[in-house]
């Protein structure tokens, strides 16, 4: 069976795009378009579909807090999309399934709305819904959030304790985390977005979709012609950091 979409979106242009992007999935089914987040809410609780691309900056309200607003247990799987890149980093790094940054390229689209489709057809609803649960309360309580001091690493039957001060950068890797600490390299099966979040803010960022380094290591930063920026490590690993996540770099090495 097809599965069924809701587009909330402000600007029709936005909500045009979507649909015609869609139009020629045969396993996708458009139930409902909404231009504000009061009217996003009715339609959700009514028409209850499985998947939402949602705006994060609507006239009215944001976009978490439609999601606030709807039953906890019964949350669709989100994408959000937005144009502005505070927004969205925060919705991507705090939990979300996934973020599309306007203008979004068709190719960037779909690979969204694949990954959408695979989590459905595993029934992984209920992890998603666990996952934005926890990204509301961070919202409102961003200062009652318990950091890890220490990562879990299993290995046949044991469980190996990483020290996260030990840590020097974490690399995705597919589906899996590639954790570099000071005495060797870990794989975990965990994403970025989750362990940026529990390894909490004071030494650990964000740099790339694909990279969270702990910035204790940090041995230089080298900028090039074209106004890229480079990360060297302590272990002399170069590490570029993307545009998105740039300026909230910068800012927090003080530079």
């Amino acid at each position: 069976m097809p599965i069924t979409v809701m587009i909330i979106d402000d600007e029709e242009l936005a909500i045009k795009r979507i649909e015609n992007l869609l139009m020629d999935m045969s396993n996708i089914n458009i139930i409902g378009t909404c231009k504000t987040g009061t009217e996003a809410i009715k339609k959700i609780k009514t028409l209850k579909p499985e998947l939402i691309f949602l705006d994060i900056q609507l006239k009215d309200i944001t976009g978490f807090d439609i999601l606030e607003q709807l039953p906890k247990e019964n949350i669709p799987l989100t994408i959000f999309t937005t144009a502005f890149n505070e927004f969205a980093l925060k919705a991507f790094d705090f939990f979300a399934f996934d973020y599309l940054l306007k203008p979004f390229k068709d190719e960037r689209f779909y690979k969204s709305v694949n990954r959408a489709i695979k989590t459905l057809s595993q029934n992984e609803e209920e992890s998603f819904s666990a996952e934005i649960n926890k990204l509301l309360k961070y919202i409102k309580n961003p200062n009652q959030q318990e950091y890890r001091t220490s990562i879990p690493i299993k290995l046949g039957n044991k469980i190996s304790f990483i020290k996260s001060h030990n840590v020097k950068y974490i690399i995705a890797s597919g589906y899996y985390s590639e954790i570099h600490a000071l005495e060797k390299k870990h794989v975990l099966r965990e994403s970025l977005s989750k362990l940026i979040l529990e390894l909490g803010n004071n030494s650990f960022i964000r740099i790339h979709r694909s990279t969270i380094i702990n910035i204790q290591f940090v041995q230089e930063l080298i900028s090039s012609n074209y106004g890229e920026l480079d990360v060297k490590m302590s272990d002399n690993k170069i590490l570029r950091v993307s545009k998105s996540y740039k300026k909230q770099f910068l800012k927090k090495m003080g530079v």
